[in-house]
């Protein structure tokens, strides 16, 4: 699939991608999308058009905020950058007026993974920007850095992409658009300046520290790394743009990154005494205060992966998350291959998950005008891959495997998702079966307990009716509500007089409904 780009934004080293529109474009439906990156050190949106089946880029914006450096010893977020971040969202929000909420997508990184307050600022920023904020995964994070630098280059057989943001660094290997294998590590620029150059002493011994540290993080992965090989070294974000911008600065005007250079740049850097006093050609003010540490970082990188070279990449995580945004208009989704892996290595019995989430499908399509869910609700997927998934927990043990499901699907590296819709997942797993623990259900922000509850009940009634797992069908069945009582219908009058063993589990059922103050009937 092609892609288009206004010429100011451009890069000579990108691979020749669409340069125009179609001349039939004004026929062609066009939509506004937008992606919005919230990073530790800077929040970043792009927006952009798809016109047929091309992908505009209209304009890039970038705010400085410093969320991470707001986190505490206890890793709370204060009052102050939470406030930075808010006015940040603001002006985003001025320039998003009248954008559908299916075309906006806003990824939170590092820093509000793991913020223990992290719902109170996401709580206070969907006052001011209307639209839903998802905390990805590390690997997530990783995967769609990837996706955006890999839509962005030449073609090559393979690429090593590394991403050094404020909280956390991204280390993939992938091929064309799939990354092969992700990594995130909880190093950045932003944490290696207060562990390592805290005082702003800019020394040979504070660098050497820091370089040991992240080489220590490094350590486990790098011969899975080498081994695996690639034919071109890519670094994108700030931190490896900056070091790229002061090394041109330094007379490197092919903006080619190596090791020596690296070396050159750290004791061009100890000759200064301190941070603050930094006054290096190409290096702006708001990157002065982490740039030493995301030099040691990417020096510690090229040292334990034996890097020959790296390439600055302009792409990054938002480009990722607007060309998901694309493909999903006209291709299969890569949550549903996520899905249909992971059931395949955990050895779900398809054909019955497959029931299981047909009438889970069903139910929900009967009653989501009464439960107040709208049709196109990302639940009725979420609902759909929890019903596929639910058995994972039985590859560890039959005893509690609803736990052990709940377990691995909040867990597990799943391409495609989200934190919130990977836990969403785990607790429809977890409360498919035996008591209702409701207690111990978690807190959602991107959706309502009462929703959540409500795939609940439906999850546990496709699996108890599919529960024997027959080849003989099950009537058609109808859920009807009336206030908080829920009941099974059906025009088969003998339907339960003839699956006797359904009755009773139905009646057993009813009992742990009634212990949860929900109403269970059934004619």
């Amino acid at each position: 699939m092609s892609k288009a780009k206004t010429a100011d934004q451009i890069n000579p080293n990108d691979a020749p991608l669409a340069a125009t529109i179609p001349i039939d474009a004004a026929s062609q439906s066009v939509k506004d999308v937008a992606a919005i990156d919230l990073g530790s050190n800077s929040f970043h949106m792009v927006v952009a058009k798809v016109i047929g089946q091309e992908l505009q880029m209209v304009s890039r914006h970038k705010q400085r905020v410093r969320l991470g450096s707001g986190l505490d010893a206890h890793n709370n977020l204060s009052h102050e950058s939470m406030e930075r971040g808010l006015e940040c969202l603001a002006m985003f929000a001025e320039r998003l007026q009248g954008f559908d909420v299916e075309n906006v997508r806003i990824a939170a990184t590092h820093t509000l993974r793991v913020a223990n307050n992290a719902h109170i600022f996401i709580q206070r920023a969907q006052e001011v920007l209307p639209f839903p904020i998802e905390v990805i995964p590390g690997e997530e994070e990783a995967r769609l850095i990837y996706l955006g630098v890999a839509h962005t280059q030449q073609e090559t057989d393979t690429k090593l992409v590394i991403d050094i943001g404020g909280g956390s660094t991204e280390l993939i290997i992938g091929k064309r658009f799939e990354a092969k294998l992700v990594n995130s590590k909880q190093m950045g620029c932003v944490s290696f300046t207060h562990k390592f150059f805290s005082k702003g002493k800019l020394t040979k011994k504070n660098f050497s520290k820091a370089i040991i540290a992240a080489q220590q993080r490094l350590e486990p992965l790098a011969n899975q790394y080498k081994k695996k090989g690639w034919d071109v070294a890519l670094g994108s974000s700030g931190t490896i743009k900056a070091i790229k911008e002061v090394l041109i600065g330094l007379g490197y005007e092919d903006a080619l990154i190596t090791l020596k250079r690296l070396e050159h740049l750290i004791e061009t850097l100890c000759e200064h005494d301190n941070i603050s006093g930094l006054d290096l050609k190409g290096l702006t003010v708001e990157r002065q205060p982490v740039f030493a540490a995301g030099v040691a970082i990417l020096t510690a990188i090229f040292k334990a992966l034996s890097i020959k070279e790296i390439h600055f990449s302009e792409a990054a995580l938002r480009e990722g998350v607007l060309y998901e945004m694309e493909e999903r208009f006209e291709r299969s989704d890569i949550r549903m291959r996520t899905t249909e892996n992971l059931a395949i290595k955990h050895s779900v019995d398809l054909e019955h998950a497959a029931s299981v989430k047909g009438q889970a499908r069903e139910f929900l399509t009967q009653v989501h005008d009464e439960l107040g869910i709208k049709k196109k609700s990302p639940l009725f997927d979420l609902l759909d891959w929890s019903s596929l998934l639910h058995e994972v927990g039985l590859s560890i043990s039959f005893r509690g495997f609803h736990k052990h499901s709940a377990y691995i699907l909040q867990h597990t590296n799943m391409p495609g998702f989200n934190s919130e819709q990977q836990l969403v997942m785990a607790a429809l797993a977890r409360f498919q079966r035996k008591s209702l623990k409701l207690q111990e259900l978690p807190e959602f922000n991107l959706f309502k307990r009462k929703h959540i509850l409500s795939l609940i009940r439906i999850l546990r009634l496709s699996i108890l009716l599919n529960g024997q797992r027959s080849d003989e069908p099950l009537p058609a069945l109808n859920l009807l509500l009336k206030g908080d009582t829920w009941e099974l219908t059906s025009n088969d009058e003998q339907w339960l007089e003839n699956n006797k063993l359904l009755y009773a589990d139905l009646m057993i059922e009813q009992e742990l409904w009634a212990s949860a103050e929900w109403d269970l009937k059934f004619a």
